[in-house]
């Protein structure tokens, strides 16, 4: 189904005003990343004396940030970080049309029979409210080049199938600006980006209590590189106005699942929207999952990008990226023919005492190698992904 945004001009009104951002201002040069010294534990505060656990060193001393401007600029300043905000602003723009599009779609009898009241929906439409400044925040930002809000299709028919779906793709919104966020050059914008996101986090948080999931059964929120998230956000973005540049990211081969749990009826079995529930897990470490994947070459996304391996394009491991770790277990019964393929979920905890691993909205793509990425050189993967990502709803 297509749907096309009837906020486009209160948006474009929004775009014109002023606000915190001048995007009229001339791009700072590239601001020094130049460190201090390594600071000793006891400079810290672990070896300091106890008795003196909460007085300040002196009664003017405050420390310094070598990253600290005085006067800064909120511009892009590189292309790196245009084309991650850019990035970033279509994630906005689908989300500012999808809760909208969502309240118009159902009835207000529709809502009432999956347990979400007029205080419910008030606040969906309140969330897209808040994309109104998201849009324009970003836009500033980028400037004159900032690319225009897109046309969007849906395939849900229910609404609980349209909270699953914004659960999701808040999830990947939210993960695929952690993954860059602490990357960028310009350490203003950054911090606007920042102010965005956590408001983002909070809202998939709410569409997991919407759907009568636990709403945060993990201890750590997953960071994603770009071209994961543009991966999962292309295939819903139709069109896009000419005069838009098309994204650099890659978009590689579709994942997809034959046997993912059903975060719907979990959510109508543990007694449908609620603040909260028991039960924080819907898999468990050993249980075997089933794909299937695309072959590369395929048309996807409003730019008419063709979707991309760098590896051989037989995959080896399944990569569970789950708060911030990358677990693989190693696939058998791969058919390549078919393009199927088996795994079994890693089991583990993010530290000893800590809850399962794999939990929560997570990220599995199949890849040719293990190697071993911590969540600052995750984007290292993208040369040996052969497909995905494809979320799996784990918990």
């Amino acid at each position: 189904m297509l749907t096309l945004t009837k906020l486009s001009t209160l948006l474009q009104i929004a775009l014109g005003c002023a606000s915190l951002l001048d995007v009229a201002s001339a791009a700072p040069s590239m601001m020094s990343r130049k460190q201090g010294g390594p600071v000793t534990s006891a400079e810290l505060g672990a070896g300091a004396d106890p008795s003196k656990a909460g007085k300040n060193i002196s009664s003017s001393y405050q420390p310094a940030s070598s990253l600290a401007v005085k006067d800064p600029s909120y511009q892009v300043i590189s292309d790196f970080d245009f084309q991650s905000i850019a990035l970033a602003l279509h994630q906005e723009y689908i989300e500012l049309d999808l809760f909208n599009y969502g309240l118009v779609k159902f009835s207000d009898a529709d809502y009432d029979a999956h347990g979400l009241d007029a205080e419910d929906r008030h606040l969906i439409r309140h969330m897209a409210q808040q994309e109104i400044g998201h849009a324009v925040a970003l836009s500033n930002m980028l400037g004159a080049k900032a690319p225009k809000q897109c046309t969007y299709r849906y395939d849900f028919q229910t609404v609980p199938e349209f909270v699953d779906f914004c659960q999701r793709l808040t999830k990947w919104g939210e993960s695929g600006v952690y993954g860059f966020l602490n990357l960028l050059d310009n350490r203003a914008s950054a911090q606007i980006l920042l102010q965005s996101i956590t408001t983002e986090a909070r809202q998939q948080y709410t569409f997991r209590q919407f759907e009568g999931l636990f709403p945060m059964p993990e201890w750590f929120e997953t960071g994603l590189p770009q071209s994961w998230a543009w991966t999962l956000l292309s295939p819903w973005i139709v069109s896009c106005p000419e005069e838009n540049q098309p994204l650099a990211w890659d978009i590689y081969p579709a994942l997809k699942w034959l046997n993912e749990p059903d975060a719907i009826a979990a959510g109508k079995a543990a007694g449908g929207p609620s603040i909260s529930n028991n039960v924080t897990a819907l898999t468990h470490a050993g249980q075997e999952n089933l794909f299937s994947w695309d072959e590369p070459g395929k048309i996807q996304g409003p730019y008419r990008q063709k979707t991309r391996t760098y590896t051989s394009g037989t995959p080896k491991f399944a990569a569970y990226v789950s708060q911030f770790n990358v677990s693989y277990t190693e696939l058998y019964d791969v058919d390549m023919n078919a393009r199927t393929a088996k795994a079994r979920q890693p089991g583990g905890t993010v530290y000893p005492q800590g809850p399962s691993l794999v939990n929560s909205t997570v990220f599995v793509a199949l890849t040719d190698t293990d190697t071993f990425y911590t969540p600052a050189n995750l984007s290292l993967i993208n040369k040996h992904v052969v497909a995905g990502p494809a979320i799996y709803q784990a918990g």
